[in-house]
């Protein structure tokens, strides 16, 4: 159990120490400086703890939050203080200290919040908006003090702030003016987020299940469920948000369970549209792979810049100016086709139409919005003159996902062509595209056009990202990859190969969602065994091509072929990822970023 030492003097008619042990403490009395010092050494260093003024007057949720967030290390507001056991030695050190001589004025957690941030320990100061933290000095102060968290309905704020601060219009104005409710419902009961997370993922899995029934009254069934799922899926940020129970696991649930469900989701229809005798299956592995280019353009953008110096452009400061007038902004977040507004257009469009016009209405619409917020990316990179960091540079790189072949290649060839960048990436995959679209299946054009872009994937990395536009080499080769694959399974013209192509882009897709979480959550991308093991991106292309020129005069075995791959790069990927996201070294991250 954590603990908390209350310091100071009891104050009479204070409930603060019942407020404490309502958020899970148990409270230990320390009257001076002294005492406080001794009573951290009889706390095991394993446990949290914290430190709180016995005068502190505020809301319980202001404390929550300064004590129970498990993302920090260290945290703090106005008279109270936790650390985890990552600052603890820095608190035991500072709490030594003072108690010999107090170092600067104010609250005794105040001054240990000070001295642990003056050593390199970061300490987290949570914003309290209309919340109140204070440690009053006089009676009148305190009077003041109290009046002033009588105004405030603390669950009311925290019913408002567990809400995703940038969300789209469908979730702010559909979806979270009860979802919210929904959250603290599961909280008072005990579950977790990730109880619903996975409650959202099985209603998203028979919602796809009764897709595939390719009955009207199985798509009508399906949009409901779609729509459940999705207000689950509100929920479980939310339950985390009001009752601070982030975990590693998670966030690797929330980071990928969006995704499984909605391409489980795309097979559930094809499936039922093949039952009525129409084949969407090109359709349904077109709109995955838009949608997960558009994701990697997202997060290669975001990569390349958020640590970017100068980051100003014309185009930035027309967004900004724009974001002040109110009715723009929702229309901004709109057409972008955010997971919201996507899943209410799916769940309308399949109870009333058919699966050719949901896939149809999913290409237009995220076709459009990819090229919107492209363009607008495009034009900020050109316009302003930032200067990117190695760690960008380094981020790119991983979000490339080069094997062995582009490895050797880059070596090879990197000091002739310096800064190739964007240019190799594009000019290699425009070749290896036209020849995959322009020959027939099996010809051996593809695998000499798959070697030239095999070389020239490794020029395009070989020194350092930093170019303009270098941020869209990861999405260019991710676009290469996967329509080449659907190019070349549409091409086989055999029972089975685009299903099978289908679930060898998810697996993969898997892998590079895979990375970009572990990278924003500050660990690095995923150990370089694992992608020379699954060969890297060019080498996945080579393989795919080679494969279909021998077996060209058997095109049928080409499904076993990709379905082979996909079983094993799932495995290896799988495996990896679940050891990594289960380990104490994954982070306790809660994504708060751009509705996807």
């Amino acid at each position: 159990m954590p603990t908390v030492i209350l310091t100071g003097l009891p104050v009479p008619g204070s409930t603060l120490a019942g407020e404490l042990r309502s958020l899970g403490f148990e409270v230990r009395p320390a009257a001076t400086p002294s005492d406080t010092a001794a009573a951290l050494a009889l706390v095991p260093a394993e446990q949290r703890v914290a430190v709180v003024d016995g005068e502190f007057v505020g809301h319980v949720h202001a404390l929550r939050l300064a004590l129970t967030d498990p993302r920090f290390d260290a945290c703090a507001v106005t008279g109270a203080f936790a650390v985890q056991p990552g600052a603890r030695a820095a608190l035991d050190r500072a709490a030594a200290l003072d108690a010999t001589a107090p170092v600067g004025d104010g609250p005794f957690p105040d001054r240990l919040a000070a001295a642990v941030e003056s050593t390199g320990t970061p300490v987290h100061r949570p914003e309290l908006g209309t919340l109140v933290a204070a440690v009053p000095a006089t009676a009148a102060e305190r009077a003041s003090a109290a009046a002033a968290v009588a105004a405030v309905d603390d669950e009311a704020v925290r019913l408002r702030t567990a809400v995703k601060s940038r969300d789209g219009f469908f979730t702010t104005f559909f979806v979270s003016p009860y979802s919210r409710y929904i959250a603290r419902w599961c909280a008072r009961r005990g579950l977790t987020p990730n109880q619903v997370t996975t409650a959202s993922l099985i209603t998203a899995l028979i919602a796809a299940g009764c897709a595939a029934t390719g009955d009207r009254w199985g798509y009508v069934a399906a949009g409901v469920l779609l729509l459940v799922s999705f207000v689950l899926d509100c929920t479980d940020g939310q339950l985390a948000r009001y009752s601070l129970q982030y975990s590693t696991m998670g966030a690797w649930l929330d980071a990928t369970f969006d995704r499984a469900k909605e391409y489980s989701f795309y097979a559930g229809l094809a499936l039922g549209a093949a039952r009525n005798g129409d084949d969407v299956w090109a359709l349904a592995l077109g709109a995955m792979i838009l949608m997960t280019c558009r994701h990697v353009v997202d997060f290669a953008f975001n990569e390349a810049n958020h640590d970017a110096t100068a980051n100003t452009s014309p185009t930035a400061a027309l967004s900004d100016k724009l974001d002040s007038v109110g009715w723009t902004v929702w229309v901004r977040r709109m057409i972008i086709l955010p997971i919201g507004e996507r899943w209410a257009m799916i769940a309308v469009l399949i109870a009333f139409t058919t699966p050719r016009i949901v896939f149809y209405a999913l290409l237009v619409g995220c076709a459009f919005g990819a090229l919107y917020t492209t363009a607008g990316r495009v034009l900020r990179s050109l316009t302003r003159r930032a200067k990117r960091t190695d760690r960008a540079a380094q981020a790119l790189a991983d979000l490339a996902d080069s094997g062995p072949v582009a490895e050797l290649t880059g070596r090879a060839v990197g000091r002739l062509a310096p800064g190739a960048g964007i240019v190799a990436a594009v000019i290699g995959s425009g070749a290896l595209l036209w020849a995959a679209w322009a020959y027939e299946f099996g010809a051996r054009q593809v695998i000499v056009a798959a070697a030239f872009y095999a070389v020239l994937a490794g020029a395009a990395v070989a020194r350092p990202l930093k170019g303009a536009l270098d941020w869209l080499v990861p999405p260019v080769f991710r676009a290469a990859e996967y329509t080449t694959v659907l190019i070349l399974a549409a091409k086989a013209d055999v029972p089975g190969a685009l299903p099978a192509a289908f679930g060898l882009v998810a697996a993969v897709a898997y892998h590079h969602y895979d990375t970009v979480y572990r990278i924003r959550g500050g660990t690095g991308a995923p150990p370089h065994w694992l992608v020379r093991t699954i060969g890297g991106h060019e080498g996945r292309i080579l393989l795919i091509t080679v494969l279909a020129s021998v077996l060209a005069a058997r095109a049928v075995d080409f499904p076993v072929a990709l379905t082979a791959l996909a079983v094993f790069v799932a495995l290896v990927v799988l495996v990896e990822s679940i050891r990594f996201w289960v380990s104490s070294g994954a982070p306790a991250v809660h994504d708060e970023g751009e509705p996807a």
